[in-house]
């Protein structure tokens, strides 16, 4: 393109017509080195202005508020939580009902799955195999140990007020021990995955400690009070490794 480009052409450039390829590179190409060409081109551009500013009001009109609530909400869960929860709510009400049932000198069956019952949760609310948004989602500039913690601190929110009325007389029984078993969970994930150690913990739990207080009909001595020292000492245990390993977190392969 030796002369400059002809006020029609340039019209329909700017308007963003549908222009053939080689018509358009040629544009693209006479752009770059003639000035004036350049200038008439911001003159005609004034004229999609009102359509630029259209489409940006049309953007700031999707930011609605049920979206940004939307995000918010994903911080703090995501949809593949919710079967797991629902589960864990099905279990605790079932062994409410047990314990109903059940007469004593038999244990509360509420009280044996307390330290172990937020672990599922816990485990669907970061484990790559659960959730398929796992890579997206570790790749955010907001992912890590802090996203973690409310993902984690949603499933508590859940099971520890369930817990409570199921176990309203002894809750000091439980209480440190659930949260240990959640913290033990999230920084044994860090060196096997999350999925992996809450599978381990709950399978270990329920061979040491579940089977044998339900064959002898007597309430483990990991749950008597005399214990929460050494639960006390997990909880904190637990804590340090995962603050020391909170860059785990924000990488695919955990």
């Amino acid at each position: 393109m030796s002369s400059h480009v002809s006020p029609r052409l340039l019209r329909q450039y700017a308007d963003g017509e549908d222009l053939p390829d080689s018509t358009t590179w040629a544009v693209d190409v006479h752009l770059e080195s003639c000035a004036d060409c350049r200038a008439r081109l911001a003159t005609e551009a004034t004229s999609v202005a009102p359509l630029v500013e259209q489409v940006w009001a049309g953007i700031a009109a999707a930011e609605t508020v049920p979206v940004r609530r939307a995000r918010r909400l994903t911080t703090w869960a995501t949809p593949t939580m919710v079967p797991w929860l629902v589960m864990t709510v099905l279990v605790t009400l079932l062994a409410i009902l047990i314990d109903w049932l059940v007469a004593p000198p038999y244990p509360s069956v509420a009280l044996l799955l307390a330290p172990v019952t937020p672990v599922a949760g816990v485990a669907a609310a970061w484990a790559r195999g659960l959730d398929p948004a796992h890579e997206l989602v570790t790749a955010t500039p907001r992912a890590g140990l802090h996203l973690v913690l409310r993902r984690t601190v949603a499933v508590l929110a859940v099971v520890i007020p369930l817990l409570a009325v199921a176990t309203w007389t002894s809750p000091i029984r439980w209480l440190l021990p659930c949260l240990a078993f959640t913290v033990a969970t999230l920084a044994l994930g860090g060196f096997v995955g999350v999925r992996r150690a809450a599978a381990g913990l709950v399978t270990a739990w329920t061979v040491l400690v579940i089977g044998p207080s339900l064959v002898t009909a007597r309430p483990p001595a990991v749950l008597e009070p005399t214990a929460l020292g050494i639960w006390a000492a997990v909880f904190v245990v637990g804590a340090l490794v995962l603050r020391l390993r909170a860059t785990v977190y924000t990488r695919l392969e955990s």
